[in-house]
């Protein structure tokens, strides 16, 4: 697999081939090998996308890829602290971070939807709010890395190293999903990477604020999701 690079003209068939067999071929490789292949494959057409709980992948993506792209969705619904992480890890570290909006403010949107339509509907203001700027903004790239990790959630278990997002039609790397909260808690240590405060004030997992809640003991890290629903995703990764 090494010495595959992509062009303009790779098929979605062949991607689709290229991530399956680099699922296979990378699930013991290291996140940053992981990371390598991707940089070395994909070049300028592979970012990162992160929530700014944590920068531990955009860190990674760095030492791979220095100046990559990383990808952050401002719902409007953030906590500012989520929105001072954006800030800081654009300010001290070697990735360029884009930040996307949706196409309607949260005022627009209430104004067409009715307030509060995350009490009332919270799939579709996820998607308008966070699905739909994705798509728009991932049409440069034929790539995409995440944070998911496999222990999160049993929704995010069977998470493959690099897959294929059949909906957005683009190989899909989660460098980190077999790490634990213990590994990420170490390359934080070990590396000094900015992480969101909320992490020290409860919440294991940070989206937006009036979604998210902190962790009780004993409770998953995205317990704290849209607590009392069934919802457990906002559709980035179904």
């Amino acid at each position: 697999m090494t010495g595959t690079r992509i062009t303009r003209d790779t098929t979605a068939d062949e991607l689709k081939a290229l991530a399956e067999q680099a699922g296979r071929e990378l699930e013991d490789a290291s996140a940053l090998e992981i990371l390598q292949w991707a940089a070395g494959t994909f070049g300028e057409r592979f970012c990162v996308t992160s929530s700014m709980e944590d920068a531990v992948v955009a860190h990674l993506a760095s030492r791979a890829l220095p100046g990559v792209d990383v990808v952050f969705l401002d719902t409007g619904y953030h906590f500012p602290e989520t929105i001072g992480t954006r800030d800081a890890v654009d300010a001290v570290m070697d990735v360029n971070v884009i930040t996307l909006t949706p196409r309607q403010t949260v005022e627009e949107q209430d104004a067409e939807y009715g307030a509060k339509l995350h009490e009332r509907d919270p799939d579709l203001c996820c998607a308008l709010r966070k699905v739909k700027p994705l798509e728009e903004g991932l049409t440069a790239y034929a790539a995409w890395a995440t944070g998911l990790r496999r222990d999160e959630s049993p929704t995010r278990a069977n998470t493959p190293v690099v897959g294929w997002d059949e909906k957005r039609g683009k190989v899909k790397v989660s460098p980190i999903a077999r790490w634990t909260q213990d590994d990420v808690d170490a390359y934080v240590l070990e590396h000094g990477v900015l992480t969101n405060p909320l992490l020290m004030d409860g919440y294991a997992s940070v989206g937006c604020a009036p979604c998210t809640r902190r962790v009780e003991d004993g409770e998953d890290a995205r317990a704290g999701r849209w607590a009392g629903r069934a919802k457990t995703e906002c559709g980035l990764h179904a």
